[in-house]
């Protein structure tokens, strides 16, 4: 009987493993595309993305709830159930937004989630549940197998979303075309459960209530809630660490939600090398590599942000079997998965959305580390030290290490006890007692809280207790004080430098006179009088506002209100102050304020967002362009400063210049030995006008201008179409 129903059972089995698969694709694929669908229509501002996060987390607990729930029908009433909801939803395909407009000054809270319900709530719900429902459905269909191995399949699937994404999908198709790529994926989907549902038993027994008691159950629950939420959380914290205090590369976020997806196909499986493994090795990783990355080291950035991934893989991992090792049977599988998703969902809060309101730097970095430290399972390295931990003399064993810890800490502080030396040699101390104390789960921690305080964290909450950082949404911004100037980093990007005294109103780093703005400021009063209207996208300290001259009237566009309180309140910089108190300071996203002026509203327009190494590409599509020539004068300038680590930007304007009919002109500015002096940095500026007079009046100002080249076969970004992938330096030939 077993080898007849052998290909019968291989059959099945890839058929479950195809839906979920193809199910988890999807739901990778979908949020990237409705997200580029939405950002023109709704802007970058923090409070659309907070929302937009917190629908999806919301409809993926939705999902998992429902999943649950179905759990009290016999599994041929759950399919017709499921089927009739993925025939529903169908209604909802191609996916698009349809022609909703959503006022200016509209309040994202409700417009987003009311915007992204619409448009793809139900088919979300439907594709999300699928994961544990067909591993409940798998149980049955195969008389009790275990089905948690297919939960890999949904990993896989998620990954692959992940990296189809951004590098075939959005560099390929159109927005409406992978609507319809999406919509057939759909059906595939939809027709792989049906199949599946075909393998249901027609005799299956009604389930029956359950008797566990209730501490157990809610015993169980919290474990499996604390297990999800440190890898959740500690992934998006990786990514914002990384980012924020290491490099800010394009497309770096795959990485650490990549890596946090591979962890479960490794994770839920048994095995006994894996988990000793893991009990001895990851509490290394922790104490050795925790401290370390804390700590940073802006000359081995690449390094860090691979010591980083190899912390949160190996947490991961070591959460996720912890996981596996503590599953229910089939017949509570669904509510197993409904508490790590709600783990994930807290864990993604914290990390996402609480944290930076809470902390000025990221602090929820460390704090994952130290709970991770004690969750996870450890194993002491030597049997005599298992006994150490195991004995009579644990408790005293344990109180004297505490007390070793908080002496090395108090002496590392002191050079006159350690010499030169004090803080390597004070961690080298504490790593060697956390090796003594792994399997300890509390001395562990003590030890592992000592390096990371000692190795960096320190430094962090001497800075906080300053006043020197501050910290948003879109990152963590410090003030650095010197006798002769003042700067602004965010994370590793300098966004401006003041200097003092007599050369406070002298702008600074890519703004001096010679630059490509800085000629175009002042060429302004020649070119548009005394009245000139001045438009800057992206405030910085304010530099640009030290071009301003009397009767002009000046209006900045920024997205962060961190950025403003910096710039004009904290009295840290007094661009603004010294040099245009009255300039008029607009609060949201530059494209849908400027959207909202009258045509010819501006005269110079500097368009300045993009040298931070992050792109808001919405800013740079076709359609973009053409709302900055309609509030322009006929005879207005365009300045867009493209100076960027990791993209050539130059294409995109190019692309976008030649589908609107402006010209042209590009001006990369090396400064002078004295321009150095004066903390000059390397620019590289572009100006468009619709006026052959403004470009010229430009040119005879420096001969360094060179004609805008659009480059062959690159047509630019619009709204339905864009990807940093082909301007990726990465990606480019030399010379680019």
């Amino acid at each position: 009987m077993t080898d007849l129903h052998a290909p019968a059972g291989g059959v099945r089995r890839a058929l479950f493993v195809a839906a979920i698969l193809g199910g988890s694709f999807l739901l990778f694929l979908v949020q990237p595309m409705v997200a580029r669908m939405a950002l023109p229509r709704l802007g970058g501002a923090p409070a659309v993305w907070n929302s937009a996060m917190l629908v999806y987390q919301a409809l993926l607990l939705l999902g998992y709830g429902y999943a649950h729930w179905l759990g009290r029908f016999r599994v041929r009433t759950q399919a017709g159930l499921h089927l009739g909801l993925l025939g529903l939803a169908a209604l909802w395909l191609p996916i698009g937004l349809g022609t909703m407009q959503v006022p200016i000054g509209a309040e994202p809270a409700w417009w987003v989630p009311w915007l992204l319900v619409a448009a793809i709530g139900p088919l979300f719900l439907a594709i999300s549940a699928q994961a544990p429902l067909l591993q409940r459905w798998f149980a049955v269909a195969s008389h009790g197998r275990d089905p948690y191995a297919l939960y890999a399949a949904s990993n896989i699937g998620s990954f692959a979303g992940l990296l189809a994404y951004p590098l075939l999908v959005e560099p390929l198709l159109r927005l409406r075309s992978q609507s319809w790529l999406w919509t057939i994926g759909y059906a595939v989907v939809a027709l792989l459960v049906l199949g599946c549902a075909s393998f249901l038993p027609r005799n299956d027994v009604p389930p029956q209530p359950r008797t566990d008691r209730a501490a157990t159950v809610a015993r169980d629950w919290a474990g499996w809630i604390a297990l999800a939420f440190v890898p959740s959380g500690l992934m998006l914290a990786t990514t914002t660490f990384l980012t924020t205090d290491i490099v800010a590369v394009p497309l770096l976020w795959v990485l650490p939600l990549g890596l946090y997806l591979l962890s479960f196909p490794v994770a839920f499986r048994s095995s006994a090398l894996l988990d000793d493994l893991l009990e001895r090795c990851v509490p290394l990783v922790l104490l050795l590599f925790g401290a370390t990355l804390v700590a940073g080291d802006s000359r081995l950035a690449y390094v860090n942000a691979l010591i980083g991934l190899v912390l949160l893989f190996a947490v991961a991992v070591a959460c996720h079997a912890r996981l596996y090792a503590l599953r229910p049977p089939p017949a509570r599988l669904t509510g197993f998965y409904l508490a790590m998703a709600v783990g994930g969902a807290l864990g993604g809060v914290f990390a996402g959305l609480m944290a930076p309101v809470l902390f000025d730097w990221t602090y929820e970095y460390p704090l994952l580390i130290l709970a991770a430290g004690l969750l996870i399972p450890q194993r002491a390295l030597t049997r005599k030290l298992a006994g150490l931990w195991a004995g009579r003399y644990r408790l005293p064993a344990a109180a004297l290490l505490c007390v070793l810890v908080m002496l090395i800490v108090w002496a590392a502080f002191d050079a006159r006890l350690l010499g030169p030396m004090h803080d390597q040699l004070g961690f080298v101390a504490i790593a060697g007692l956390g090796l003594v104390a792994v399997g300890a789960r509390w001395p562990f921690t003590v030890a592992l809280a000592g390096g990371l305080f000692l190795f960096g964290g320190y430094t962090a909450i001497e800075t906080s207790l300053s006043g020197a950082r501050t910290r948003s949404y879109f990152g963590v911004y410090t003030i650095g004080d010197k006798p002769d100037q003042r700067r602004l980093a965010h994370g590793t990007t300098v966004h401006g430098i003041q200097l003092k005294g007599a050369r406070a109103r002298r702008p600074t780093t890519y703004y001096q006179a010679g630059s490509g703005v800085g000629q175009a400021m002042l060429a302004a009063p020649s070119l548009y009088g005394a009245h000139a209207r001045i438009g800057v996208v992206g405030l910085g300290t304010g530099t640009l506002a030290c071009y301003a001259r009397p009767g002009q009237d000046w209006r900045f566009f920024e997205v962060d209100p961190a950025v403003v309180h910096l710039a004009r309140d904290t009295g840290a910089f007094s661009f603004l102050r010294l040099c245009a108190p009255h300039a008029q300071i607009l609060v949201g996203d530059a494209r849908l304020r400027l959207s909202a002026l009258p045509p010819g509203s501006l005269d110079l327009l500097a368009l300045d967002a993009f040298s931070s190494d992050a792109v808001p590409m919405h800013l740079m599509t076709v359609e973009a362009f053409a709302t900055y020539g309609r509030v322009l004068s006929p005879e207005g300038l365009l300045l867009v400063h493209i100076s960027n680590r990791f993209l050539e930007l130059a294409p995109v304007v190019a692309g976008a210049a030649r589908a609107g009919g402006w010209q042209g002109l590009r001006l990369v500015h090396v400064p002078s030995a004295l321009e150095r002096q004066d903390e000059g940095a390397v620019s590289d500026w572009i100006a468009l006008s619709r006026s052959p007079r403004a470009l010229a009046a430009l040119k005879s100002r420096s001969g360094e201008w060179r004609p805008l080249v659009a480059e062959p076969g690159f047509a630019g970004w619009t709204d339905d179409h864009a990807s940093l992938v082909p301007v990726m330096r990465l990606f480019r030939p030399a010379g680019d």
